[in-house]
């Protein structure tokens, strides 16, 4: 989630318009200088995450050994309570979320699983309610709390399509759900999804969940030049069909 939290970041500091600049009448205007071409979808290279305390080493060993040998595939996540909710993301990843874990108070457990489009495990999201940590980012399992990042709660759902595909990667807020289910968006259904506009017929939800506000982490599962925290990983190679993995 932290990959699409800074991709949604990174849109909004592209819209802002930028200050105009102050007319001085004793000041000469500047000289044009040619500006060199750039294009708009360029991205800062990606930054190594700062390096893993003592207590952090000892928990991304603990979950590079466990996970890939509970969860090796999406059947094995599917099996176990996992679900299927984004497309593939620009790092290369596709999300599978356990509901009964963004309180993830198990390492072997966390709330949301990522794999490739050939089925790789590629890294797992470890959260805690906002609710639960008032005091500010937690510092569960020896993570420092300079890591954690928070998300904002927004209803997710999954439609399945006439031709037996599925579309991945719906979402609406919290706030226009709840405005056309009685100010209620704890519990979300298809039939309120069709309440708030979001899809036309109930019958093709296969599946809706609430996301929470939390504070998350994410670590990388297969290795990481720029570090298993970094927020993306120069060794997974997206597919051609990489991009958002979900709307908003």
């Amino acid at each position: 989630m932290r990959r699409r939290s800074l991709f949604l970041l990174g849109c909004l500091l592209a819209l802002a318009p930028f200050g105009a600049p102050v007319a001085n009448a004793q000041t000469p205007p500047p000289m044009t200088m040619p500006m060199p071409a750039s294009s708009p979808t360029t991205r800062p290279a990606p930054t190594a995450a700062p390096s893993p305390s003592a207590d952090e080493a000892a928990f991304i060993k603990r979950v590079m050994t466990n996970l890939p040998q509970r969860y090796p595939t999406p059947a094995t996540a599917t099996a176990a309570g996992w679900n299927r909710y984004t497309r593939e993301d620009r790092t290369g990843a596709i999300s599978y979320v356990n509901t009964k874990y963004w309180d993830t108070t198990d390492p072997d457990l966390p709330s949301q699983l990522w794999y490739d489009v050939n089925g790789r495990l590629l890294g797992a999201d470890f959260s805690v309610p906002q609710a639960e940590s008032s005091t500010g980012p937690p510092s569960r399992f020896g993570i420092s709390p300079t890591r954690w990042f928070k998300l904002r709660a927004h209803v997710h759902y999954v439609l399945h399509n006439a031709n037996g595909s599925y579309s991945y990667g719906k979402a609406t807020s919290v706030d226009k759900y709840a405005a056309a289910n009685n100010g209620d968006y704890s519990h979300p259904t298809a039939d309120g999804l069709v309440a708030a506009k979001a899809v036309t017929d109930p019958s093709t939800v296969s599946f809706v969940f609430l996301f929470p506000a939390i504070y998350d982490v994410t670590v990388w599962l297969v290795p990481n030049p720029l570090g298993q925290f970094a927020d993306s990983n120069p060794a997974v190679t997206p597919s051609p069909n990489a991009g958002r993995g979900e709307d908003m």
